[in-house]
């Protein structure tokens, strides 16, 4: 099965474009990072794959077929959304939460089969919160909560992912611990998406980046040709410096661009 294609795709509202000519392809097996400044598009782009969002102008596509078209049930089970608040406003189980993700599987008036229990078991196992099953969703830091929703989305067993910014607002420990989950979910022939604003995180873990700037696509390719100096001080108006590592990628670091005359 393919993943979903954003083909030369943009999205109006209000009058204004939010994301305009994007041309993107997902893989299976690959991770890709969504970058750029605030209001540039990201999740515009993540909601347009997920088929929450029509696109106004191109197409989003499934094998083809354009989302808009596409059965909500079958959808939900190919293509799942990860959003960036993982407030939960109800004292759920983690249990409960994450077989929600059962939902687009099981008939309205079908009871839970042997199958979606062991879906969602699987799924907890997978995102390491099974010990966690029986505490309330509320009860949990940000980080562990972020892990839950990511297991609710493994339950419905898409093969695409899309996440926005899942480490935003965790400390570095919980930061690795989702992106280092992300990166194992593509040995699992998953195709995944994440928005990051972290440079250095998506050079160490994604296959792929695009860089959106003003709604449109700067850079996209294989992370390492994407994630340069010079594209990177144009997309994000910074200067930037590269340093030597004891991994196999450098680092970056970054100061204010000189047309705020700041250094």
């Amino acid at each position: 099965m393919s993943a979903p294609v954003l083909a030369a795709a943009g999205f109006e509202l209000d009058g204004r474009w939010l994301v305009r000519d994007v041309s993107l392809a997902l893989t299976r097996g690959r991770l890709t990072a969504l970058l750029g400044p605030n209001g540039s598009g990201k999740t515009t782009v993540l909601r347009l794959f997920a088929g929450l969002w029509t696109p106004t102008a191109g197409r989003a596509t499934l094998d083809d077929r354009p989302l808009a078209r596409s059965n909500r049930r079958v959808l939900a089970t190919r293509v799942t959304f990860v959003p960036q608040d993982t407030h939960v406003g109800f004292a759920f189980t983690v249990r409960d939460i994450v077989a929600m993700g059962r939902h687009p599987h099981v008939g309205r008036f079908e009871r839970e089969r042997e199958s979606d229990r062991q879906a969602v078991l699987d799924a907890m196992a997978r995102a390491d919160v099974s010990h966690l099953a029986d505490r309330l969703v509320t009860e949990l830091s940000g980080g562990e909560r972020q892990r839950v929703l990511i297991a609710r989305s493994l339950a419905t067993e898409a093969e695409t992912i899309l996440l926005d910014e899942p480490i935003a607002n965790l400390d570095i420990a919980h930061a690795i611990d989702v992106l280092t989950l992300c990166r194992a979910l593509t040995r699992q022939h998953h195709a995944v998406v994440i928005a990051l604003h972290d440079i250095n995180a998506a050079l160490r873990y994604a296959d792929d980046a695009v860089l959106l700037k003003d709604g449109r696509v700067a850079a996209s390719g294989p992370t390492s040709d994407v994630l340069r100096p010079d594209v990177i001080r144009d997309v994000f108006d910074v200067e930037v410096e590269r340093y030597a590592s004891d991994r196999a990628q450098p680092l970056f670091g970054f100061a204010r661009g000189t047309a705020s005359g700041e250094r």
